[in-house]
């Protein structure tokens, strides 16, 4: 069984496996796991393999009723249910699915341990799926008869130009007919301030009035900042200046190995300095902040350092998708980080100075491989098909670095517990504790997000001091739930409109939360409206003195890459 130091690395980890990556020796120590189980009761194995082979025999016979869930578009084509060796073929995968499932639930193991070989398991058998294969996927096969082999031409080139040109890992998106500052993030606006770690951004107002205070965005340092201007109809941005917010947001620089030493001190004192430059700019005495994922990590570290010093700068604080108390099982990807696992990480990143963005990109792929590799094989390489050229994913690919001293930092952060301990934990130059916040808090989740699970959102909503704390439950997955714009027929969310105080459990939120059509986001600008302060005449002219103009948004520092 696992260490108790190893259980309470893996219970506080769960959201940063893609952060540092599955070092190789966790995966193969998950993979020694199974070899070990399966020698340690071999009459269990041969139970499960007799059960197996049970399927195998009603398959090979015509009378097995195996059938791929409805929702599983990889056996959507007709093929897979009327040609018999098609049939046959989906029957013996799934069979093979199912032993793995049934043994898996057999074995002796803790939850930890049941995290790991299920998550490696599953990783092994998608892998397996006939349809990855131009044998088993018929869609693929008709595709090569009807092109007269081209689709297989075009299929080997997409792929030898993901080698060449992608560092090895499959194409998610069509780049060609995106432009940053062209087709997107097109939001009128100016850099107003720029450090050596970040560039302050300040939008163009688009209301005859504005409302006093303003709202300061800081986005994670793992994603550019553009996602919140990717077009104007998806643009947070434009949504807030439509609305009469002055909007700021910062854009980080793209750290180097030369930059490698930034840590989360360097992040929040970068954060207080746009937070003062935004005050000076509107003249206002307070800023409302808004964050998401790692970013959100951030802003709450900021809101601590401001309550410590006594500053009464901040505003309201919106967090979204972001968790700041992980537990063992909020994903089972989380589980693979052992104390040793997290010591390699750790000295990699700092022998590198950063972690690559590229790297990055493929720990979050792999948390969804059909979804995010094996999906993309078949469009890419056996159908021939280009990626599609989706805006979202055009940002999603344009990776960035992230310092090796600040995953240090957000490593602490996690491994102990920081955000959840108060005055315990020393981050960013002062004792961490979040119930001296009492800035009014509206918190963000998303109901099918996998990088950070909505009740582990949900457990933030404890953490504060004494500000009103609002809850709402996007009905999408980790950036589908911010980039939810009105519009969207499909759209909801879930908010509880009884007042008072939230409960202890997400569980006991959900009970009494309304479901309610449509975009979340009216219902936030109205909650941040509230809290904005009187209306004033909007400003001519963008910056002030000693913050003049430097450069037209989207700023210079979003268009390096990794």
């Amino acid at each position: 069984m696992v260490t108790r130091l190893e259980e309470e690395a893996a219970q506080s980890t769960t959201a940063l496996g893609p952060m540092v990556g599955l070092v190789r020796e966790d995966f193969a120590g998950a993979i020694a796991l199974l070899l070990r189980e399966t020698a340690n009761d071999p009459q269990r194995t041969m139970r499960h393999a007799q059960a197996m082979g049970e399927d195998m025999v009603k398959i090979m016979t015509g009378q097995s009723d195996l059938a791929p869930d409805p929702k599983d578009k990889r056996f959507r084509d007709p093929a897979w249910q009327y040609n018999p060796f098609l049939r046959a073929g989906a029957q013996y995968y799934l069979a093979v699915q199912k032993g793995v499932s049934n043994w898996l639930a057999d074995l002796e193991l803790d939850a930890i341990e049941r995290d790991r070989a299920n998550f490696i398991s599953q990783i092994i058998i998608d892998a397996l799926a006939p349809t990855n294969t131009l044998w088993g996927n018929p869609t693929a096969q008709k595709r090569l008869v009807d092109s007269g082999g081209m689709s297989l031409i075009k299929g080997l080139k997409n792929a030898y130009n993901d080698m060449v040109h992608n560092k090895g890992m499959v194409s998610q998106v069509d780049k060609r007919p995106f432009k940053i500052g062209g087709n997107v993030a097109t939001s009128k606006g100016s850099v107003v301030l720029r450090t050596e770690m970040m560039e302050l951004i300040q939008y163009a107002p688009t209301t005859d009035e504005v409302y006093e205070i303003p709202q300061l965005t800081i986005p994670p340092q793992i994603n550019k900042m553009y996602i919140n201007d990717l077009s104007p109809e998806k643009s947070v941005v434009k949504y807030q200046l439509d609305n009469g917010i002055q909007t700021f947001v910062i854009s980080w620089k793209n750290p180097t190995k030369d930059q490698g030493t930034w840590g989360m001190a360097d992040y929040v004192a970068s954060c207080r300095e746009a937070m003062e430059a935004v005050a000076k700019i509107t003249g206002s005495s307070k800023v409302n902040v808004s964050a998401g994922c790692s970013g959100g990590q951030t802003a709450a570290v900021l809101a601590s350092k401001l309550a410590a010093d006594g500053s009464e700068l901040l505003g309201t604080l919106t967090l979204m998708v972001c968790v700041l108390h992980p537990q063992q099982g909020d994903i089972e990807a989380g589980s693979l980080m052992t104390d040793n696992g997290l010591s390699l990480a750790k000295k990699r990143a700092a022998k590198g100075g950063i972690i690559k963005g590229d790297d990055l990109s493929r720990g979050f792929a792999w948390l969804r491989p059909n979804d995010l590799i094996w999906n993309y094989v078949i469009n890419n390489y056996l159908l021939g098909d280009d990626p599609p050229a989706f805006d979202v994913l055009f940002w999603n690919s344009d990776a960035t670095n992230l310092s090796a001293t600040l995953m240090g930092d957000f490593l602490t952060l996690f491994e102990t517990l920081a955000f959840t301990r108060k005055g315990e934990v020393e981050i960013a130059d002062h004792m961490l504790d979040l119930s001296k916040v009492d800035a009014d808090l509206f918190i963000l989740g998303g109901v099918t997000d996998h990088i950070t699970p909505w009740r582990a959102t949900y457990r933030s909503t404890r953490l504060f001091g004494s500000g009103d704390v609002t809850y709402v439950l996007s009905q999408s997955g980790h950036m589908q739930a911010i980039l939810n714009p009105p519009g969207n027929p499909k759209a909801k969310y879930y908010v509880r409109k009884d007042g008072g105080k939230l409960p202890a459990t997400a569980e006991e939120w959900l009970e009494k939360a309304e479901e309610t059509q449509g975009s979340w986001w009216p219902f936030w600008i109205d909650w941040v409206q509230e809290r904005s302060g009187s209306k004033k005449v909007a400003p001519k002219k963008l910056g002030a003195k000693g913050f003049e103009p430097i450069d037209p948004a989207p700023g210079q520092y979003v268009l390096e890459q990794a």
